[in-house]
């Protein structure tokens, strides 16, 4: 029973970041001037909106309550962007490289989260599926921002 609440732990800490990550690629996606990069900020949310999903699931397989919000922490990054924005401003090469700060933690994240013996295979194998997209949106992130700075 007690692997069971680690693990539901573990994955809603996971769906709560996600929530955060699709929070946060819809808001550049808003507010980058860029068309392809308001698609490619688009699609990415979609992209975990799905994770989110495939996370949920897994915790009702296990029993438990599946996160329906964003962490507090990515709340607070939120407002710290907006109010950064008000007195800064916003240009494509900012928010892209909000966004990849963002792909580094999440991917820190699942990457903990992957290491831990405690998950079964049906709670590993939904991080894992979720964790493809992530690495995917961090790599073309990260590739985005070095090729802005070239």
């Amino acid at each position: 029973m007690a692997v069971t609440s680690t693990e539901i732990t573990a994955l809603n800490t996971l769906t709560a970041t996600l929530i955060d990550s699709v929070t946060g690629y819809r808001d550049a996606a808003e507010h980058v001037e860029s068309s392809q990069f308001k698609d490619l900020f688009g699609k990415f949310a979609d992209d975990r909106s799905q994770c989110v999903n495939t996370l949920r699931q897994q915790v009702s397989a296990l029993g438990g309550e599946a996160e329906g919000d964003g962490s507090f922490l990515g709340k607070t990054h939120q407002r710290y962007l907006d109010l950064k924005a008000a007195i800064t401003g916003r240009d494509d090469k900012a928010i892209i490289n909000e966004v990849e700060r963002g792909e580094d933690y999440l991917k820190e994240k699942f990457e903990t989260a992957l290491k831990d013996v405690n998950l079964s295979a049906s709670s590993r194998n939904a991080v894992e599926q979720a964790f493809t997209s992530v690495r995917q949106g961090h790599d073309r992130m990260s590739n985005l921002k070095h090729s802005m700075e070239a």
